[in-house]
C-alpha cells in the first residue's frame, strides 16, 4: 500500500476526494446602520459587512471561484414578530439586490430564512404567551419572508428554523407568488448544538430568559430522525437538504447522503471555525492544514457542498 503514498504527485494522482473552490458556500453577515465593516471578536477574520463591503466581498468570491454565498442580516431594530425579515427594504433584501447588481449570476445568492436575527426574544418563530414557539403562526411568517427574499433576488431560500411543515409552506408561498424557479435548501438536520455561540454574537441574538431551542432543533443524541426529517423535507418540495453542524455529525451526514437523491449540504458552523482559529492563534496547530483536513473530511462523508467561514481562504489556497 505504501507504494501509492511515496510521493506528493502519486498521492495526488490516487486521491479519492479532492477539494475545489466549487465545493464552498460563503456565509456572510450584513448589518444595518454601520459605516464600515465591524470585526467579530469570536469569529476571527469574519466581519459584519456594510452593503458596500459585502459587494466587494462578493466580487472577491467570484474572483476566487467560489460559486455561492448565503446572507444573514442584523437589523437596527428587532421586535416580537421579526418584522425586518419580511421588510422589502430590510437589510438582507438590500444586500441581495446589491450583490445581484454587482455580480449577476456569477454567484448563487442564497438567503437564510429564520426569525431569530430579527426578533427581540431570539427565538426562530412567533412566541406564544406561555413562551413556547407557535409552529403554525411561524409558518405564515416564513412564507411571507420567502416571497420577499425571492423578490429581492435570492436564487435559493434556506429555511433554518426547524418548524414542522416549513418547506411545504414556503414552497406554496413561492409558487403562488410566481417564484416557481426559486430553489429551497432545507436545514433538515439542524441540531441543538453548543457550537453556535460565535454566530449568535455575530448577529446579536440572545434567547429570552436564558432559554434554548431544544424544543424544535434536533436532539444531538439522535441520528435516525435526521433521515426522517430529510425525507419529509424532500416530499414537501426541498431541492437540497443540509446537515448542521458538520464535523460533529459526520455519521449523520453520511447516512443522509446514502438515503436521499438530492444534493446534501453540510454547514461547518461558527464554533467549528472558531476552535481552529483559537488553537491556531495559540500555536497549538497548523490552522490551514486542519482547515483543509476537516473540509476534506466533510466532503468525504458525502457533502455535495460545504457552508464554511473558510470559503475564501480555502479557495485561495486551492488555486481558485
Amino acid at each position: 500500500m505504501r507504494r501509492l503514498r511515496s510521493t506528493e504527485a502519486i498521492r495526488r494522482l490516487v486521491a479519492e476526494v479532492k477539494l475545489s473552490p466549487d465545493d464552498f458556500v460563503a456565509p456572510v453577515i450584513v448589518r444595518e446602520a454601520i459605516a464600515e465593516p465591524n470585526p467579530i471578536m469570536s469569529l476571527p477574520g469574519v466581519v459584519q459587512h456594510t452593503i458596500d463591503s459585502l459587494t466587494l466581498e462578493a466580487k472577491r468570491l467570484v474572483s476566487l471561484g467560489v460559486p455561492a454565498l448565503i446572507c444573514f442580516g442584523v437589523p437596527a431594530l428587532k421586535d416580537a414578530r421579526g418584522s425586518g425579515a419580511s421588510d422589502p427594504d430590510g437589510i438582507v433584501q438590500q444586500a441581495m439586490r446589491a450583490v445581484r447588481d454587482a455580480v449577476g449570476d456569477q454567484l448563487v445568492v442564497m438567503a437564510d430564512l429564520c426569525l431569530d436575527e430579527y426578533t427581540d426574544h431570539g427565538h426562530c418563530g412567533i412566541v406564544r404567551p406561555d413562551g413556547a414557539v407557535d409552529n403554525d403562526a411561524t409558518l405564515e411568517r416564513y412564507a411571507e419572508i420567502a416571497v420577499v427574499q425571492a423578490d429581492a433576488g435570492a436564487a435559493v431560500i434556506a429555511p433554518s428554523g426547524m418548524m414542522d411543515g416549513q418547506v411545504a409552506a414556503i414552497r406554496r408561498g413561492l409558487d403562488t407568488a410566481g417564484h416557481q424557479e426559486t430553489a429551497i435548501l432545507a436545514y433538515s438536520a439542524k441540531y441543538a448544538s453548543a457550537l453556535y455561540g460565535p454566530f449568535r454574537e455575530a448577529v446579536d441574538v440572545t434567547i429570552a430568559g436564558g432559554g434554548d431551542r431544544r424544543a424544535y432543533q434536533q436532539d444531538w443524541h439522535n441520528a435516525t430522525e435526521a433521515l426522517a426529517e430529510a425525507r419529509l423535507d424532500i416530499e414537501e418540495g426541498a431541492d437540497m437538504v443540509m446537515v448542521k453542524p458538520a464535523i460533529t455529525y459526520l455519521d449523520v451526514l453520511s447516512a443522509v447522503r446514502a438515503a436521499v437523491d438530492v444534493p446534501v449540504a453540510a454547514y461547518q458552523v461558527s464554533g467549528e471555525y472558531s476552535m481552529i482559529r483559537a488553537a491556531e492563534e495559540r500555536g497549538f496547530l497548523d490552522g490551514q492544514a486542519v482547515m483543509l483536513e476537516q473540509l476534506t473530511a466533510i466532503k468525504r462523508a458525502g457533502a455535495s457542498f460545504i457552508l464554511t467561514y473558510f470559503a475564501a481562504e480555502a479557495a485561495e489556497l486551492l488555486g481558485g
